[in-house]
């Protein structure tokens, strides 16, 4: 009889433990198994996997936050380069041939300043300054840096191999002048731009780059640029008529050669 009774038992606990284990397995535990319904009726635990899911993308979500900012940090601590400092509205980077030449067309009758410069040019970085005090005391001219190191073939076909180097544009004109100047000799600058300053709208559009430079950029394949040359105007040539010389009589076309002899005899 303590057998049977010691069976059963074995018996009930190892339904029991299956039971357990099952639900262990489904990660849940159900409070029926274990006849407390109504002490652990209100209590529900997650599955497992959801647990580990709501983990992670909280800590995705952190990782991702720390991300960001770090960046945003690194953004802000990064030294600001020499040639962007300063910056007036009326100066602005060239980025293309074409944006080169576009600005230059639709300068109107405005004076266009184009500064080659280098980032490594020590002259360059020292001139900078001076040309941003410059831009802000004429904010009718317009300035137009070019990043030789960026531009090199561009600056190749355009024909410029010393640094600092200007150009000056206005209107019609075209090309005014161009030079090389330093710090110590910035006076130039000044003149040029006193000289060039237009005070009067120019006649006929504007010029901008001249006809072999266009032809150089576009001839560059390094370069995305295209342009058409301008057809050259055919001149007709003037057949010159010979005039008969006034010393010597015409001779009228009923005379024979022996009569035209006489004539010319004559007219010596």
């Amino acid at each position: 009889m303590a057998e049977a009774t010691i069976g059963r038992t074995n018996l009930f606990i190892g339904r029991a433990c299956l039971n357990h284990n099952k639900h262990v397995n489904d990660f849940s535990i159900s409070p029926v198994s274990f006849g407390l319904k109504k002490s652990f009726s209100s209590l529900k635990l997650k599955p497992l996997k959801q647990q580990i899911d709501t983990q992670f993308q909280t800590f995705t979500r952190s990782s991702r936050s720390s991300s960001i900012t770090a960046q945003t940090t690194l953004r802000i601590g990064t030294p600001q380069k020499w040639w962007e400092k300063g910056l007036k509205e009326n100066m602005r980077e060239i980025s293309s041939a074409q944006d080169l030449v576009d600005s230059l067309t639709n300068a109107g009758d405005k004076l266009v300043v184009v500064d080659f410069f280098s980032p490594g040019c020590g002259g360059c970085k020292a001139l900078h300054p001076k040309l941003c005090q410059l831009a802000e005391q004429n904010p009718d001219v317009e300035f137009l840096q070019v990043n030789y190191e960026e531009h090199k073939s561009m600056c190749y076909s355009l024909g410029v191999h010393v640094l600092p180097f200007f150009r000056f544009y206005s209107g019609a004109r075209g090309r005014v002048c161009s030079f090389s100047c330093t710090n110590a000799t910035i006076k130039k600058f000044r003149d040029a731009l006193a000289k060039h300053s237009p005070d009067r709208c120019s006649l006929g559009p504007t010029k901008g780059l001249e006809e072999k430079e266009l032809v150089a950029l576009a001839a560059n394949k390094d370069l995305d640029f295209t342009y058409t040359p301008k057809p050259v105007p055919v001149v007709e040539e003037e057949v010159a008529i010979p005039t008969s010389n006034p010393g010597l009589p015409v001779p009228h076309p009923s005379m024979s050669a022996n009569d035209e002899k006489t004539l010319v005899s004559s007219g010596r």
